[in-house]
C-alpha cells in the first residue's frame, strides 16, 4: 500500500522557544500565536498552560506542545 504524504501540518497551541541567556536562563513562551511570558522550568510551562485553560497531558506530543531549539530538558543556553 503506497502512503500519500498529508498536506497537514500541525500547529499545536503551545510552543516553547529556545532558551535565552539569564540569571537564571529561560524559555519564550506562545499560547496560540501570541507571547504569553517565560518558562524557567518545566512546571512554569504546565502551570502558564493551565492559566489559559489548556491541560497537558504528555510533554512530548508534538501535536501539544512544540520544543523549539531544544527539547523539555534543555533549560541552558547553548554554548
Amino acid at each position: 500500500m503506497t502512503e500519500i504524504a498529508s498536506p497537514y501540518i500541525s500547529h499545536p497551541r503551545i510552543m516553547v522557544l529556545g532558551v535565552q541567556p539569564g540569571t537564571p536562563p529561560f524559555r519564550i513562551m506562545e499560547i496560540d500565536g501570541e507571547v504569553v511570558g517565560s518558562a524557567k522550568a518545566i512546571t512554569d510551562v504546565l502551570e502558564t498552560a493551565a492559566a489559559y485553560g489548556i491541560t497537558v497531558h504528555d510533554l512530548d506530543d508534538p501535536e501539544v506542545v512544540r520544543w523549539v531549539g531544544g527539547d523539555k530538558l534543555t533549560w541552558t543556553p547553548r554554548t
